[in-house]
């Protein structure tokens, strides 16, 4: 008998959806306060997981979303970001 792995979800802070971590991007706020996209899932710090869809990202921009759940400045680049790798991601 195979066993079956679990796919470990996570929780999209814009939609509240449960997700396959790969689903997500990660979004970590380190201990000196800096944001970052952890692209890689292993960053230390206080992560935020969003769904990787345009929508979500511009959502979660109107509506301040990451900057509340991390209690940090979320900068324009970081959107930016997010919005390159969700693009990328589609092509």
């Amino acid at each position: 008998m195979v066993k079956k792995r679990k796919i470990p979800l996570r929780k999209c802070v814009a939609t509240g959806e449960m997700k396959p971590k790969k689903e997500m991007i990660r979004i970590v706020r380190s201990k000196e306060g800096e944001i970052s996209v952890d692209v890689t899932g292993k960053k230390s710090g206080r992560g935020a997981y969003l769904s990787k869809d345009r929508e979500v990202i511009m959502n979660a921009r109107r509506k301040n979303i990451l900057a509340n759940h991390l209690q940090a400045d979320v900068t324009d680049d970081v959107y930016e970001e997010l919005l390159s790798l969700v693009e990328e991601e589609n092509k």
